[in-house]
């Protein structure tokens, strides 16, 4: 083995068509692609197959995801060092495409060279030739989507005015991001402003660039990318126990391939779903895109990933136009023209085959259709990979097998796809099949045509009963021993699994301004609560049903004293526990299934950039307007025709306003409530019998019923009840406590929170306050538990 010793000296490489010599200061990508630094044209060879190039003094082979594999001296390898007399094959062992390896002098190499191999050290992972080469000359280059910037990068997703590469007069160069929508990032991670070493990657949109010496390379990422996973392990504690959901589990995807993921339930495929998508990042592992891990690069290539959840992540009231145009406005810069919006948005619907349903209503469509549409959001921002989670659950076969030849349309026309599914019936379409057995290990991975004879079986059903069957069985070390693991999996497994370490994780993700954010959120919002006729309805009918309640109960006095020889106002606290019971049941009902109702949507619009706050705010300015709106017919209805005190507390002249505001607030505070109770639970049917149960305890103690004061622990907990305290700030400003029939007629004692005094009345509206923004940070710090693991803290 001495022809491996490690050498710094250029190489000859001798192939069938001619012999190239290779510089250390650079890297060689070989494939089928014209564009390729040695191209081969047999069908074995990927497009982009392998990479030659100089690592740590050494000159190295690295395939990059190649279907047939990278041969070195006789053994297929994914990484190997090169030498004088080594002997390479692509596509096949024996008789694939060769080339051997001689050595060559070369005179020492000068200080731009040198700049050179150390930039192509750093930027290895961007397997291919520079799309453009510009030399740095001025002082300052502009980089954006506008056509009078010095580096123009037509892509919608990057701003006009995007960054600057600037020149510094010691000769450093700087990075400079001028406030761009979804971020300038260098190494993976995002910056506002950064020197830029031999060593840095910058990535804006789908671009990265590069600077060797004084040149500028940018390579653009035009979909063709390969995809792999390195030994992914993810485990779990159940019961005090550690439980393993993924089990060592790698393969690896060429360019423009379909893949799918099948096996029988609990076998983890969604867990692997999640790990390859970075939602839950492995325990152990990597997964590598075009050869960067995307864990640690998630922020700068988020956008270049597409996720289709099992569940619609669309608002079915809205037609398919208006949902693309929203998340349209949320994906791409403030500064992109409507006409670009729209023109990308009829690039999608065309593509899919969607033109003729632009304008219905998503409700509408059929199940394939609103899969579709599903996709069409995902393209928006043209990824380079794009991943569906059982896209064609519940659908007939034709739906089937149009939802299979969609995709694999859109893997033809450049991207990587991966899909996981229970359907069977359209495999062949796929160019490489993933079987998962339980316990998380694979059981196959290669062709489907190949995947019955593998098993022994005539059917799927056949395969699923046998690994549900025998899950005690050591699948992996089946698959081990056959041939197609060496020919379609060996090369991805041979690395060893790499740990991922806290600090390897993200830096955060630079979102769209967070008040643009907030605007197209309530837009769309609004837009969803237009087209709901039912909701619309409910909204107007409910609050006008609950304050005509209250005029049921006669009370000629109203909430005033009573005429002689009445000595209490008995009805005053009746008429006030039903405006009370009415604000709470309306501003709960209001929200308490919006955050669960939209969780799906959520978790991917947080994936892409989408602020955790300005969601929330969102929901807060919306479901809280329409919550104090409702509030104020109640009391318009329930109050106005009564008598009510002559003077106020607060405003003299207008005591029916300060009641009014504390029913107001207690409205909000109850939506405010109803959120968390959407952020709590799981599914939208626990949410109802929580909104019985809430505005019940709020019956109890508002303090209208018993006494709650000088009564340990009941007073306490009566503190974090809004009714206790929207009840304390009307009835300070009716002294209440001198109404209504006192608790102990022997001993009457006043309620302290009903007290007549502005002070109280004040003091009651801060305690409102003060729940509601409670109840804010409490939903911030739920949500984090509905989001990808690689967002979370962000």
């Amino acid at each position: 083995m001495g022809h491996l010793a490690p050498t710094t000296d250029d190489l000859v490489l001798q192939t069938g068509e001619g012999s190239k010599t290779l510089s250390a200061g650079r890297r060689y990508l070989v494939g089928r692609d014209p564009t390729s630094d040695i191209t081969f044209t047999d069908k074995r060879v990927s497009w982009h197959h392998a990479v030659l190039r100089m690592d740590r003094g050494s000159w190295t082979v690295e395939d990059v995801g190649s279907t047939n594999g990278t041969f070195a001296d006789g053994y297929r390898v994914q990484r190997r060092e090169l030498g004088p007399g080594t002997f390479l094959r692509f596509g096949h062992r024996d008789d694939g495409p060769w080339a051997t390896i001689s050595s060559v002098s070369r005179p020492p190499p000068t200080r731009v060279e040198k700049l050179s191999h150390e930039a192509g050290t750093s930027a290895s992972q961007i397997f291919r030739q520079p799309t453009v080469v510009r030399r740095v000359s001025a002082p300052v280059l502009t980089i954006g989507r506008n056509p009078d910037n010095d580096v123009v990068v037509d892509d919608l997703i990057v701003s006009r005015r995007h960054a600057e590469l600037r020149v510094l007069a010691d000769g450093r160069h700087e990075i400079v991001d001028l406030g761009s929508h979804n971020g300038t990032y260098v190494n993976g991670q995002s910056v506002t402003a950064c020197f830029l070493g031999p060593d840095d990657v910058v990535e804006i949109g789908r671009s990265s660039f590069r600077l060797v010496g004084d040149r500028l390379e940018e390579f653009a990422d035009t979909g063709r990318v390969s995809f792999s996973a390195r030994r992914l392990a993810v485990r779990v504690e159940h019961r005090g126990r550690k439980r393993t959901l993924l089990d060592d589990v790698s393969f690896g995807l060429p360019e423009k391939s379909l893949l799918a993921v099948i096996g029988p339930s609990g076998c983890g495929k969604s867990t692997l779903l999640r790990a390859l998508t970075g939602y839950r990042p492995a325990d152990d592992g990597e997964v590598l895109y075009d050869g960067r891990d995307l864990y640690r690069h998630f922020p700068a290539l988020r956008q270049r990933i597409g996720l289709v959840p099992q569940d619609d992540i669309l608002h079915r009231e809205l037609t398919v136009r208006t949902a693309l145009a929203y998340a349209a406005r949320l994906r791409f810069p403030g500064d992109t023209e409507p006409a670009e919006r729209d023109g990308r948005i009829d690039e999608v619907l065309g593509e899919l085959r969607l033109g003729l349903r632009a304008d219905q209503r998503i409700a509408a469509l059929s199940g394939g259709q609103r899969k579709r549409v599903s996709v069409a959001l995902e393209l928006l921002t043209r990824p380079s990979l794009l991943f569906l989670d059982e896209p064609t659950s519940g659908l007939d076969p034709g739906m089937d097998r149009d939802v299979m030849q969609t995709l694999r349309g859109l893997a033809d026309d450049g991207r990587t796809v991966v899909v996981v599914t229970h359907s069977v019936a359209e495999l062949n379409v796929c160019d490489k099949l993933l079987v998962m057995a339980p316990g998380g290990v694979v059981a196959y991975f290669g062709p489907p045509d190949e995947a019955l004879a593998f098993f022994g079986c005539q059917s799927w059903a056949d395969v699923f009963q046998a690994l549900e069957e025998r899950s005690g069985d050591d699948w992996f070390g089946r698959y081990r021993a056959s041939p197609q693991y060496a020919m379609y999996y060996a090369e991805a497994a041979a690395t060893e699994p790499v740990h991922v370490q806290e600090e390897e994780q993200p830096q955060p993700v630079k979102p769209q301004p967070w008040r643009s954010q907030l605007w197209t959120l309530m837009r769309r919002y609004l837009a969803v609560i237009a087209s709901d006729r039912g909701f619309m309805a409910l909204m107007v009918l409910l609050p006008a049903i609950l304050g005509g309640v209250s005029l049921l109960v006669p009370a000629a006095s109203g909430l005033v004293a009573p005429e002689p020889p009445e000595k209490f106002n008995r009805q005053a606290a009746t008429i006030l526990q039903i405006l009370a019971i009415g604000a709470c049941f309306a501003g709960c009902s209001n929200s308490v299934r919006e955050l669960v109702k939209e969780r799906v949507i959520y978790e991917r619009e947080r994936a892409t950039g989408l602020s955790r706050s300005a969601y929330l705010m969102s929901k807060i300015i919306v479901l809280g307007t329409i919550s104090v709106l409702q509030a104020l017919v109640i009391c318009l209805i329930g109050l106005v025709p009564r008598r009510l005190p002559a003077e106020g507390l607060i405003l003299k002249s207008a005591p029916v306003v300060e009641m009014t505001v504390g029913i107001m607030l207690l409205s909000f505070v109850s939506m405010m409530c109803g959120l968390v109770i959407s952020a709590l639970v799981k599914t939208a049917e626990k949410t109802m019998p929580l909104l019985v149960m809430f505005c019940i305890v709020q019956v109890v103690f508002t303090g209208l019923l018993f006494q709650l004061f000088d009564k340990p622990v009941i007073e306490q907990l009566a503190w974090l009840m809004p009714g206790r305290w929207a009840v304390g700030m009307v009835a300070t400003t009716t002294d209440l406590s001198r109404l209504m029939p006192p608790f102990d007629e022997k001993n009457p004692v006043l309620d302290p929170v009903w007290q007549h005094t502005a002070a109280q009345w004040w003091t009651d509206a801060a305690m409102l306050i003060l729940i509601a923004i409670a109840c804010g940070f409490a939903v911030l710090r739920l949500l984090r538990r509905h989001e990808p693991d690689v967002m979370r803290g962000r």
